[in-house]
């Protein structure tokens, strides 16, 4: 099956110790807490250390020399009572220890997960336009969501614990040789066997951890896409069809999760088998010795206490290894996408300009040559030049190259050949900022965010008044359908703008250019999918806005554009008629021709003026 948009990149097999010391970086703002994190861990650990000693003193103090005789009973139940009560207090302390211990982690957790957070959707802000070409919003989401909630849990019970429980593991070592270095060794003969199930388990798991990763995002994007899509799905009864396609992705989900389920499945039982192995060859030994009093019951007993303390953090340290390999694993995809350069970025030393006030805008395309891949060049060899508070209206087929060339000219792509200038500058030495916020765009499909009307119109910027937004309400002829909301300016709009019509939002998208007061305004099809009625509202506006400003028009309704100043009529990427409208008609070129189809009633005298 061939590769399609949403298939998931997939990386190296390579353990990623690089990605797991970049990781680490993360915790260097809150090291004071890792400290302390840490601190109480090893406390914690040591504590527990205390239990099977205080188990030994009270077998060879007081249970076996009162089973014997030579203690009094009285003394001999005074005595394991003492000893029950440390060993309680212990498990108090390392309660307290764990609790504090637990919030702390989470604290950090936390505060990671909103710095990683921070950075991606920064990087989802400034990265350049081509990416989201490539790029399923599913894919994205499961960056910020999915894959960051992994890199959590590697810092809330992974990292600290996985310390805690080596300095534990050193510890029963420590205590274990202390009080017989031969029951010691005998412990650990099993230890080679647990290296290779664990050898074994992480071969494994690593693969399905991968694919498991590269499922969810197929899942998210194939889900983000049709609920956007749903409409479409329904309207053209697709909907069984896409049922299907989907049941085969959650299908392979499903096979990857039970492919890792399998090794999780024979890995722990296994440990458990090697780990009661061990301490069944240390109760034959050691019980051999006890028999021949070698040693004492008491030190038995507390050996066997020391080996369930050293398996236990080793299978700990082995249930964490899931935790560590899914963080290592969404570590990777979060910094290739950290890593991949911005592409177009402000030039480190920008040409020094004016400041919006004093912008003229004039634009100029001097022998532009543009393909969105390799040599399929969209536009071929553009020139033309908007002298400032210019009109220019661009027509074509669909494809011909229209959008793209305002794309260019907001430098969402850079060209390949040729030159951009706006007020004679290369848009290359401009500073992206100020060379954007010379440009109010109207686009057919107009995007609303959450929130209000007011707050649609502003974008964010302060700086526009409340009074500016509902002039510019009035004067796109917004405003007659904003007062009759039941907030007004403070009706919450939903998601996409949904409630609101078609051309209610290219309303508010008018009202909202207007508010910002561009030096350049670029319609692009704004009024090809409203009706008539809203149409000639928006003519008014529209010829109200373009007043001292440079515009730029792309339409298919050759209506709109009667009066503009200059007509480019580009086809297949290449500039073939430049003129008024009236001069356009007279050539009988391509713009004679698609007026004539939008136009066929009208007489050709009529048309053409003679």
């Amino acid at each position: 099956m061939a590769a399609n948009h949403h298939e998931e990149e997939q990386l190296g097999k390579v353990y990623s110790f690089q990605a797991t010391r970049r990781l680490l970086h993360y915790l260097k703002p809150y090291r004071g807490l890792v400290i302390l994190a840490l601190a109480l861990t090893i406390l914690a650990n040591l504590v527990r250390q205390i239990g099977p000693w205080l188990t030994q003193i009270a077998i060879d103090r007081y249970i076996q020399p009162a089973f014997a005789g030579t203690v009094d009973q009285v003394v001999a139940f005074d005595g394991v009572t003492q000893m029950a009560i440390y060993f309680v207090l212990t498990m108090v302390v390392t309660f307290v220890l764990a609790v504090f211990q637990d919030v702390l982690l989470n604290t950090i957790g936390q505060r990671v997960m909103r710095d990683l957070r921070d950075e991606i959707f920064r990087k989802y802000q400034t990265i350049e336009v081509s990416f989201y070409d490539k790029n399923p919003v599913g894919r994205l989401m499961t960056r910020l969501t999915n894959d960051v909630d992994s890199l959590n849990e590697l810092f809330t019970s992974g990292l600290v614990e996985v310390l805690g429980n080596v300095v534990l593991i050193f510890g029963a070592l420590w205590m274990m040789f202390y009080y017989n270095w031969k029951l010691a060794l005998v412990s650990l003969l099993v230890v080679p066997l647990l290296i290779l199930a664990t050898a074994w388990f992480q071969r494994g798991a690593r693969v399905g951890f991968r694919a498991v990763r590269t499922k969810i995002a197929r899942l998210n994007a194939f889900t983000q896409e049709h609920l956007s899509g749903a409409q479409t799905v329904q309207l053209f009864n697709r909907e069984k069809k896409a049922f299907e396609q989907f049941d085969d992705i959650n299908r392979a989900h499903l096979q990857a999760n039970l492919d890792t389920i399998f090794y999780f499945a024979v890995f722990y039982p296994l440990v458990n088998l090697i780990s009661s192995t061990g301490i069944a060859v240390l109760i034959w030994y050691g019980g051999g010795l006890t028999i021949q009093q070698a040693i004492s019951l008491g030190t038995l007993v507390a050996f066997v206490q020391y080996t369930q303390r050293l398996w236990m953090p080793i299978q700990d340290i082995s249930d964490k290894y899931n935790i560590l390999q899914a963080a290592v694993i969404a570590s990777e995809r979060v910094f290739k996408l950290l890593d991949t350069p911005d592409g177009i970025v402000s030039p480190e030393k920008p040409a020094l300009q004016s400041s919006p006030d004093e912008i003229k805008g004039r634009i100029e395309f001097r022998n532009v040559w543009f393909a969105y891949k390799d040599e399929d060049w969209v536009l071929k060899d553009v020139s033309f030049v908007a002298e400032p508070g210019e009109s220019i209206a661009f027509v074509g087929a669909t494809g011909s190259g229209k959008t793209t060339i305002t794309n260019l000219l907001m430098r969402f792509y850079d060209i390949q050949r040729g030159e951009i200038l706006l007020d004679g500058v290369n848009i290359k030495d401009w500073d992206l900022q100020n060379l954007r916020e010379n440009f109010a765009v109207v686009l057919q499909d107009v995007f609303l965010f959450s929130g209000d009307v007011a707050a649609n119109i502003r974008l964010g910027k302060q700086s526009i008044s409340h009074e500016q937004i509902e002039w510019a309400a009035r004067e796109v002829q917004a405003s007659k359908f904003i007062e009759k909301l039941p907030e007004r300016y403070e009706t919450i709009v939903k998601e996409r703008g949904a409630g609101f019509s078609v051309g209610q939002k290219q309303l508010i998208s008018f009202a909202r250019a207007l508010a910002f007061d561009p030096r350049i305004l670029i319609l692009d099809e704004a009024t090809s999918s409203i009706d008539t009625e809203t149409e000639q509202l928006i003519q008014q506006a529209i010829e109200r806005v373009m007043t001292n400003r440079t515009s730029m028009i792309i339409a298919h309704r050759l209506s709109t554009i009667q009066r503009v100043d200059q007509i480019i009529v580009l086809h297949k990427g290449e500039i073939r008629e430049k003129g008024s409208h009236q001069q356009l008609l007279q050539q009988r070129g391509i713009y004679f021709k698609l007026y004539q189809l939008q136009y066929k009633e009208q007489p050709l005298t009529e048309v053409t003026g003679h």
